[in-house]
Parts: C-alpha cells; sequence; structure tokens
C-alpha cells in the first residue's frame, strides 16, 4: 500500500496532536434538536449575554472603510487601549482575540527543547499553543480548591523555562492568585504571563506592575465584558521592547477593521459596558446562591462571570447530555481534575432561571429554590 503523503508532509510531533475541545455551535445544536436559536440558553463560553452595545452596532454600520486594509500599527486602537489601561501606547499590541498573542509570545521565544510552565486545571490555550510550538510542557497542578503553590513553581523553573502561565482569576475555577504569588514568580526571572480576561468581572490587576518588571506580560481580552466574542479581539500590555518585536512578527493586519471600530466604540462607551458587568456579578450571586440550594450540585466562589460545579451526587457527563436535549448549553472538560464538574456562565436573568428550574428537574425530587 502506497504511504499517505501526510506521513512526510506533517511533522512528525503533530501527527498526534490533538484539537482544542471548543464549545458547541448553537447552529449544530440547532440543526440536530430543531431547536430556533431563540430557544438556545447559551451558558459554555463565559460570553456578555447582553450582547454588544448599541452604540458599538451603529459605529459597525457606519463604518465606510471596509474595502480598505486596516492600519497595520493599530495605533488608533492601541493609544485608546492604553489610557483605558493605564498604560503606554508602546506597551501594548492587540490580537485576534488574545489567543493569537499567546501564539505570537510562543513564537517568538521557544526555542528546540524549551519548557513553559502551566498550571492545570486552566485555560487549554496556553498547553495548546505551547506543544504546538514545539515546547514542552511542565505541569505543576493546582491545590484542591484550585489554588497555585508558588514554591513548587519555583523548584520547576530551569534554564530551559520560557514562560509560566497564570490565568488570573482562573479558568474555569474562577478564583484568584495573590499578588504576592506573582511578585515571588516575577523575582525568579522568568517571563511570567498574567492573563486577566475577566479583569473587568474580578477588578484584580498587576497592570501597575509593568513598569517594574520587565518579564510581566498581562493579557486582556473584549470577548468577555465587551461582548465582541465573534470579532476576536484581544490585546497584551508588555515591556515596550517585548511589544516592538511582537509587532514585527504579528500578521500585518492581524485586527480587521470591523474589530478595531468595535472595540473603538466599546471603550468610548465603557461605562455602559460597566452597568452590564454590575448586572452579571448580581446575576453571578443570586445564581450562585440558587445553585448552592440543589441536593448534589456544589458551587465554587469565582471573581468572574461563570461558576464551577462539581456534581456531588450525579454524573457530570450526564447532566451536560441533558440539559444540551434540552437547549442549555453549560460546559464540560474532559481533564482528571474535572471530571465531574460543569462551569455555568452567568446568563440573562430570566436564562438563569430556567437552568436552575431545569436542573432541579433532572436531579429530581428534594431541591427547593
Amino acid at each position: 500500500m502506497e504511504k499517505p503523503y501526510e506521513d512526510d508532509f506533517v511533522r512528525p510531533d503533530l501527527k498526534e496532536f490533538g484539537s482544542y475541545n471548543a464549545h458547541t455551535s448553537p447552529d449544530t445544536l440547532k440543526q440536530r434538536f430543531g431547536l430556533s436559536l431563540d430557544e438556545i440558553i447559551k451558558l459554555d463560553a463565559n460570553e456578555n449575554p447582553f450582547g454588544c452595545l448599541p452604540a458599538v452596532t451603529q459605529a459597525l454600520a457606519g463604518c465606510k472603510n471596509y474595502s480598505i486594509y486596516p492600519d497595520a500599527g493599530q495605533t488608533k486602537l492601541r493609544n485608546a487601549i492604553a489610557l483605558y489601561a493605564g498604560v503606554e501606547p508602546e506597551r501594548i499590541v492587540a490580537g485576534a482575540g488574545s489567543d493569537q498573542l499567546i501564539d505570537l509570545l510562543l513564537r517568538l521565544t521557544v526555542r528546540p527543547g524549551d519548557e513553559i510552565i502551566n498550571l492545570p486545571p486552566t485555560f487549554g490555550m496556553y498547553s495548546f499553543y505551547a506543544r504546538l510550538s514545539g515546547a514542552r510542557v511542565i505541569e505543576v497542578e493546582r491545590d484542591p480548591d484550585f489554588g497555585i503553590d508558588a514554591d513548587a513553581v519555583e523548584k520547576q523553573i530551569t534554564p530551559k523555562t520560557r514562560m509560566v502561565f497564570i490565568a488570573n482569576p482562573n479558568n474555569p475555577s474562577g478564583n484568584l492568585c495573590s499578588r504576592g504569588q506573582i511578585k515571588q514568580l516575577l523575582e525568579s526571572g522568568r517571563t511570567i504571563v498574567v492573563d486577566e480576561a475577566y479583569y473587568e468581572f474580578s477588578r484584580e490587576t498587576v497592570a501597575d506592575w509593568v513598569g517594574s518588571y520587565p518579564n510581566l506580560i498581562i493579557l486582556r481580552t473584549f470577548s468577555k465584558w465587551a461582548g465582541l466574542a465573534g470579532l476576536r479581539i484581544g490585546y497584551g500590555i508588555f515591556d515596550s521592547g517585548t511589544a516592538a518585536y511582537l509587532m514585527r512578527i504579528k500578521d500585518p493586519y492581524n485586527i480587521n477593521t470591523a474589530a478595531q471600530t468595535a472595540a473603538l466604540a466599546a471603550l468610548a462607551h465603557k461605562a455602559e459596558l460597566y452597568v452590564q458587568v454590575k448586572t452579571i456579578l448580581y446575576e453571578k450571586e443570586r445564581l450562585f446562591n440558587h445553585l448552592a440550594g440543589i441536593d448534589g450540585i456544589q458551587p465554587y466562589p469565582s471573581t468572574a462571570n461563570f461558576i464551577l460545579c462539581s456534581c456531588i451526587s450525579c454524573d457530570a457527563p450526564e447532566i451536560v447530555a441533558e440539559l444540551k436535549n434540552r437547549g442549555i448549553l453549560v460546559r464540560y472538560f474532559d481533564h482528571p481534575r474535572l471530571k465531574n464538574f460543569i462551569r455555568i456562565s452567568v446568563g440573562k436573568p430570566e436564562h438563569n432561571d430556567i437552568l436552575v428550574e431545569t436542573l432541579k428537574e433532572i436531579l429530581g425530587e428534594g431541591n427547593s429554590w
């Protein structure tokens, strides 16, 4: 039998490479179960349930430059983000989602034999892009409450360590790493990437340290708080030298005109977005209290816009499947530490109510709300 062409074409280390387990598309659910998009309650990807602001929609409709390449230098966007983040524009680089910036950072720094340190269970794209770049992933497991052990991380740092990735708040657990732990790791001299994707919900940041620690990198996104997940736009705060290198190696037009327009409009109306954030945080507390009252479900406190739940007396994959059958999407992670956990994004009040009532029905009698 003739050998398949791809046997020689594909990198040997990528032949067994697994894809990222992304969330279920509402269109897929619509086709499978015959549900309309209005009947689907999407609580699986930590998106803003209220969508983008009307001002963003108006800005997109009024844009006249879709036939022209966007500004490769991201000048207006970097200036606006810098003002919002309280840093200099030369420290900012925008990406097609913060995912792209993770990819670019690893391309910029990783050499054969290099290592990155990952703190699972956490956001899957750190290890995904590290392995894609050829780096060895050293995993330092979080404790039973999903906290990190900075001393244990330090023990794994070697001359081959290029980066340590810390999601803060952590996804999917929603808890924070302390500033003291981050500072301890920064003082190791290795590059520490602090992913603040949920900063607008937690209001915790180490952005005030970027001038003191050139080895500190902060990642953020417009996907969660600003309702722009579908436009794929995030940004990083870097040492100005690192930012300059990233601007050189990124795709020239990596942020399209629509995404730049939407992000600028969102920043111009951030006060309105923070009203939404406040509503989501209120709903998170309300949802947490109701989940805590359901027999068999143990929610974990969260500083983000989602709640991780342990399924104490029920099977998490079965719960996820039954919810999906009823048009409700929540997140399940095929990870050894999360075999019987589900993550629920905070939705609109009426969607949170339906979720709780449906969980009560699935889990049977004995639950009170």
